[in-house]
């Protein structure tokens, strides 16, 4: 009979989640090498490739597809059991606050992982605009925020720097229109840097729609009524970039920051900040979207 081992499964799980080795090692708190071992000792356990190492990335093979849907039970009940009979489990709230238009595709699954591993911490998650956010940070209504932004500020680390899209209707027209219909909300950090591009390409430009709601924006930019702008790879699946061939001027990449994850957090704060380091960093956000 052969047994196998939580703490292999773990680090499996792990590999699969972030990416690759060096990120599921900065997650796991162990070596690269330390990880890599445990990957090839449940390989010969088994006898089967789990993961797929001929191209740039790992990849999971088919058996390691299988394997992760009962590592993760498996590990998920590990930790149920530890945490429903001992007395150390940590217990409390902490808030994350995140910008509307980055939620998806990352999030949820920051929040997934953040649960398996502290499954007594209620998340409050602050979905708003930058600038509320940074506010609401300054308060202390907000244990660590996540923003969009040109620059970095103080305390401020950057996780990511994406280019910022023209959004539309799939297959729509009115970006063709001018004077270009926008449709933005009042507080929304891309606003003015969309008119200026704009205006710098001389080209005219009406604010459609003008609103404070999200969600009014998205149905009118998916009914072919105005034009956004997003982070790439952000938009929702009703919603598409458009392919303009340089009728629309170039936006400016943003920058993607992380606040509150400095020296002397705690070990939620720190999990809840390494979890959002590998969800925004490099191709991960690529790789949320295919899941």
């Amino acid at each position: 009979m052969r047994n196998l081992d939580v703490t292999t499964l773990r680090s499996f799980v792990a590999v699969a989640d972030s990416g690759g080795v060096t990120r599921a090692a900065g997650f796991l708190h162990l070596t690269q090498s330390a990880v890599s071992m445990q990957l090839k000792r449940l390989e010969e356990m088994l006898g089967l490739d789990l993961l797929d190492r001929t191209g740039r990335t790992i990849a999971l093979t088919a058996s390691g597809e299988q394997l992760l849907v009962y590592a993760r039970r498996m590990v998920a009940l590990n930790d149920e059991v530890i945490t429903r009979l001992t007395d150390h489990a940590f217990e409390g709230e902490i808030t994350l606050g995140v910008p509307h238009d980055v939620v998806y595709p990352a999030i949820p699954q920051v929040l997934k992982q953040f649960h398996a591993a502290f499954p007594r911490m209620k998340v409050h998650l602050e979905a708003s605009n930058t600038i509320k956010l940074k506010e609401q940070f300054a308060r202390g209504s907000c244990d660590l925020i996540v923003t969009t932004e040109l620059g970095v500020g103080s305390g401020g680390e950057t996780l990511a720097e994406k280019e910022l899209k023209w959004i539309g209707a799939p297959g729509g027209a009115v970006w063709r229109q001018r004077p270009l219909r926008l449709a933005f909300c009042r507080f929304c950090m891309f606003r003015a840097e969309v008119t200026a591009a704009l205006d710098r390409a001389q080209i005219p430009w009406e604010m459609s729609v003008d609103t404070e709601s999200d969600r009014t924006i998205e149905a009118a930019v998916s009914a072919d009524l105005a034009v956004h702008a997003m982070i790439d790879g952000t938009q929702p699946p009703y919603l598409a970039q458009i392919d303009h061939d340089g009728a629309l001027p170039p936006l400016p990449a943003q920058l993607i920051n992380l606040y509150g994850a400095g020296a002397g957090t705690n070990e939620v704060h720190q999990t809840m900040a390494d979890l959002l380091r590998n969800a925004f960093g490099g191709a991960s956000m690529a790789r949320l979207r295919a899941v």
